[in-house]
């Protein structure tokens, strides 16, 4: 009798739990079994560096424009060496009369400046001392203010060399000299001409064989 009860249990397979018969917890166990120390809310991730935007760069530039006062002043001062180069426009003139009527403008300009005694020395002290060696003025108007001056001493060389070697009326020295003569003349009209529209636009001019001799002075 007592094997009886063996043989019915051995009858009965033990049940095996399958993939249908396994249920998944309810969201309430799944929501108690979270760790408690576990953030919810989702923290948005930094894209990766290539697609981050990138920084726009922004250029400014601040431009002051030059003075009027300063425009004047260096505009004035190349009339100190246009004047006194004159001079060697005589040939040209001469050949040339229609060119006389370009300095009409300047005529009553040209005439006080004729009339006044030493006015090319008390111009040249005046522009030098006044202006070239005035720390109150701005470096625009004393380097301008130098390049004339430095121009107006350079004036000086050609009627040295007259001195020096009399090249007389006729021959070779005389058609040399009239050719010096209007190469300096075509030079001092177009430093002065160029100088003076830099100077009324604001700009710095630079003569050749002058602005770097300017530039060590000051």
């Amino acid at each position: 009798m007592a094997s009886t009860p063996l043989l019915h249990l051995s009858l009965h397979r033990p049940q095996i739990l399958t993939t249908k018969s396994y249920h998944r917890p309810s969201s309430k166990i799944t929501a108690l079994l979270r760790h408690p120390l576990r953030s919810t809310v989702k923290i948005p991730q930094p894209p990766p560096p290539h697609c981050r935007p990138r920084p726009s760069l922004t250029i400014s530039a601040s431009y002051t424009p030059t003075p009027v006062t300063d425009r004047l002043i260096s505009a004035a001062a190349y009339f100190l060496p246009f004047l006194n180069g004159l001079q060697y426009g005589r040939f040209l003139f001469a050949q040339y009369p229609t060119l006389a009527l370009a300095l009409e403008p300047i005529l009553p300009l040209l005439r006080l400046y004729s009339s006044m005694p030493y006015a090319s020395f008390v111009a040249f002290f005046g522009l030098y001392l006044g202006v070239v060696r005035n720390a109150a003025l701005s470096r625009y108007v004393r380097f301008n203010a130098m390049q004339a001056v430095v121009l107006d001493v350079l004036l000086v060389l050609p009627m040295l060399l007259l001195k020096i070697f009399s090249p007389g009326r006729t021959g070779i020295g005389f058609k040399l000299m009239v050719m010096g003569h209007n190469a300096v003349f075509v030079f001092i009209v177009f430093c002065f001409v160029y100088s003076l529209v830099c100077s009324v636009l604001g700009r710095t001019p630079h003569l050749p064989f002058v602005a770097d001799a300017a530039g060590r002075q000051l």
